[in-house]
């Protein structure tokens, strides 16, 4: 990030950065690449399609902190090609006890057979969500984007339809009703682009939030290179930002704008004919009642200015 995208204006300084980062990223080093997903992947894989994981076999808790450590280096690796800093979006719980997170990714694991975490990107519209599910081989990523708080449902869903442009046919998108029971309404984006009403459950409902989602084949192998699970994660994060969420923006509300007001010619302007102070008067003297006159205020109320 440093030499790259800040610079280094002193050149013997960065030619030994240079140096440093050449070294860094040989293989032999050991220090920059993420490798392997351990020898208890394979055998995890397994166990997870036919259904016999349990939370205290070891295997699983070694697959959960590979995991972990899978995605510390897609965020080490994003942050380089962006120039910015990529961290694992983690709760506080989570950050302050590590035990806790590894505990409920082996609970995941064994329940479900998936592995999820999140990477947080400055200035992204949402935390970017990665997926491993290893009894279908997919990998997901996906980020979910608040809809705008104004303007019909068929509004709402074409103003996320018009920043997916250049997005591939087979995302998928859902979209969240507000107070709305009976989950979500989902479909791919080809067919969203074609007919907005097929995110919209109830007419009368305003939609709330939208879920857009990529998955792609998983790689089976353990290590790097073709068919490596590794690789079919970076694979898809980079395919998803690319495509995806680096075009996403969030709404916001227009600023109010000043009511423009005809100048009316003097003959048409109407006369202000209520009695009370305003802004609006101008100076004006009045004549002070003479003791034998009487002002009316209503129909049936009079006040004598003198002797009452």
């Amino acid at each position: 990030m440093q030499k790259e995208h800040r610079g280094v204006a002193d050149p013997d300084q960065a030619w030994i950065l240079g140096e440093l980062i050449r070294y860094l990223e040989h293989p032999r080093s050991g220090a920059l690449e993420f490798e392997d997903m351990g020898p208890s992947w394979v055998a995890v894989r397994d166990a997870v399609g036919a259904g016999t994981l349990r939370a205290s076999d070891k295997g699983a808790a070694d697959v959960a902190a590979r995991f972990d450590a899978l995605l510390r280096y897609v965020s080490l690796r994003l942050g380089r090609t962006l120039g910015t800093e990529v961290v694992p979006a983690l709760s506080r719980k989570e950050a302050a006890d590590p035990a806790q997170r590894s505990a409920a990714l082996v609970a995941t694991l064994v329940g479900e057979g998936r592995l999820t975490g999140a990477i947080r990107i400055p200035n992204a519209v949402a935390p970017l969500h990665i997926e491993i599910d290893l009894r279908s081989n997919r990998v997901t990523c996906m980020v979910e984007v608040d809809a705008p708080k104004v303007g019909r449902p068929a509004t709402r869903v074409n103003w996320l339809v018009r920043q997916l442009k250049n997005a591939p046919e087979s995302l998928r998108v859902e979209a969240f009703a507000a107070f709305a029971r009976g989950g979500s309404t989902a479909s791919l984006l080809r067919e969203v682009r074609e007919d907005a009403a097929l995110l919209i459950q109830d007419p009368k409902k305003d939609i709330r939030a939208f879920r857009i989602a990529l998955s792609t084949p998983l790689g089976m192998k353990r290590g790097r290179g073709r068919g490596g699970a590794i690789d079919s994660v970076l694979d898809a994060v980079d395919s998803f930002y690319g495509e995806v969420l680096q075009h996403l923006k969030a709404w916001t509300a227009a600023p109010p704008k000043m009511r423009e007001v005809a100048e009316l010619p003097d003959e048409r302007r109407p006369a202000l004919v209520s009695t009370a102070l305003s802004s609006q008067d101008g100076v004006e003297t009045v004549d002070e009642p003479s003791s034998d006159e009487v002002v009316e205020f209503g129909d049936d109320e009079l006040l004598e200015s003198s002797g009452s």
